[in-house]
């Protein structure tokens, strides 16, 4: 503990804060009559599917410079800048198969990677540190 706030965390909330929306909204996609039953107001349940699917690329689409930004604040090392890279264009594309995709096959894959994809950012963080 430190006593303060410094970019790091502001940065790794940041990047959870923007990640929650695609990833919950892909479940949301593949269970949205379980959420309509219950009376849950989830995306694809007030706003339909189509509005739902802009939303997760919009998200994703900004999570990118997001994802890369722990490294141009120092908190990340290249290896993070090119993993950070790599893992959000793959996000990307999983929301472009999602907007392509008819049925809710490419939402239940995004879902998924979306788990992969944060974990693989902060290991990846985790590892810089432990090797430096």
């Amino acid at each position: 503990m430190t006593g303060d706030v410094t970019i790091g965390p502001l940065l790794l909330f940041c990047l959870i804060f923007f990640w929650t929306p695609p990833h919950f909204w892909a479940l949301a996609l593949f269970r949205s009559g379980d959420y309509s039953r219950a009376g849950v107001p989830m995306l694809p349940v007030v706003a339909g599917e189509a509005a739902t699917k802009r939303q997760m690329l919009a998200y994703t689409l900004l999570l990118l410079p997001i994802a890369i930004a722990p490294h141009w604040f120092g908190v990340g090392g290249m290896a993070y800048l090119v993993g950070a890279t790599v893992l959000s264009g793959l996000f990307i594309v999983c929301a472009v198969r999602v907007m392509l995709d008819k049925t809710h096959r490419a939402a239940k894959q995004m879902f998924a990677y979306s788990i992969l994809y944060l974990f693989l950012l902060l290991a990846i963080l985790i590892g810089e540190k432990l090797v430096a």
